[in-house]
């Protein structure tokens, strides 16, 4: 048989890279549903106490007006400290939600926060309303 040494070839032989891709895919396959093997252990039972509660969500609220609710109690900007400040003393690490109306003036929330970050307060949440049609 000759071989025609001016023509260029017009295909190529894609046969060695399919076979590449189907054995990368099995060994993808293999490893991604191994099952991860270990030894059985007898683990230890949990005692019978009351389980520890976690530290009650306190909810502030800054109505159209400008006052300000703690737990649906209205309470003013030094009343809201001295609260706060004798339920940090109980539990130091409890969460706070802040919520105010979209009306609110933004001095109003800052106030608030300042109260919260003069107390130490870290777990601060801002509630929020999802946007309509989203």
């Amino acid at each position: 048989m000759k071989v025609q040494e001016d023509k260029p070839y017009d295909d190529i032989n894609i046969t060695p890279m399919l076979d590449l891709a189907y054995v990368l895919l099995v060994i993808f396959i293999l490893m991604c549903t191994a099952s991860v093997q270990g030894l059985k252990v007898n683990l230890p039972r949990a005692s019978s106490s009351k389980p520890l509660s976690a530290p009650k969500t306190k909810a502030i609220t800054i109505r159209d007006d400008g006052s300000i609710n703690l737990d649906a109690i209205p309470v003013t900007l030094t009343e809201l400290e001295q609260r706060l400040g004798a339920l940090k003393a109980q539990t130091p690490d409890f969460p706070v939600v802040v919520k105010g109306a979209a009306v609110v003036p933004y001095q109003s929330v800052m106030d608030v926060l300042g109260v919260l970050g003069n107390l130490g307060i870290s777990q601060v949440g801002l509630a929020i309303s999802k946007a309509p049609g989203k």
